[in-house]
């Protein structure tokens, strides 16, 4: 007995329907519960997002995206082309030579009260690739040190330890250089003040 077509086509349509069934289930079900299994277990900070949480246990941020600190108690990030959301990273596609981007690195040299003795770093100016860089150089963070010591009535040599605490060089002996994570050194900040 033949099969005719139609039977035939539908039995190669119903394994093929069974086939893309099977291949979605191992791939978008297994191998995702698979890898959040992994990362749930061996990396649950990474895994979850670098979270960071107040005294109360409440998330304040992740230490891999920048936040906006405007207050002259903390210490500021570098600037972003999109006002620090993570929605939307990137850069401000300026030229180096747009008049915008001249202006807003003139605003924040004056912001800064940076003048030709008391030079500015650079990463306090430019803004990052994507907008949500949560480092800045040592230099700059040392920069701000009068800023935030004079803000907050703490001694110099105390925030500058602090600094020192928060400070890694994430290239090891290929790179010198320090970095500092802002958050988490305002995150130190603020829990030094409550002692």
């Amino acid at each position: 007995m033949t099969t005719t077509p139609s039977i035939k086509l539908a039995t190669q349509l119903l394994t093929n329907f069974r086939l893309v069934i099977a291949t979605m289930f191992v791939c978008c079900v297994l191998y995702t519960l698979l890898i959040f299994g992994i990362g749930q277990t061996f990396v649950p900070f990474s895994a979850n997002g670098y979270l960071l949480h107040n005294d109360k246990g409440e998330v304040i941020g992740s230490s891999q995206i920048a936040q906006s600190f405007t207050k002259p108690e903390y210490f500021w990030p570098r600037p972003s082309a999109v006002d620090y959301n993570a929605a939307a990273t990137g850069g401000s596609n300026l030229s180096p030579a747009s008049k915008e981007l001249r202006e807003r690195a003139q605003e924040t040299i004056s912001l800064y009260g940076a003048t030709a003795d008391n030079k500015i770093p650079a990463d306090l100016v430019t803004a990052s690739g994507a907008g949500m860089d949560p480092h800045i150089t040592l230099a700059a963070a040392e920069y701000q040190l009068d800023r935030v010591a004079a803000a907050r009535g703490i001694d110099k040599d105390t925030v500058k330890k602090l600094i020192a605490e928060h400070t890694t060089t994430p290239g090891g002996f290929l790179t010198n250089s320090p970095l500092v994570n802002v958050l988490e050194l305002n995150i130190a900040l603020d829990k030094l003040n409550k002692n």
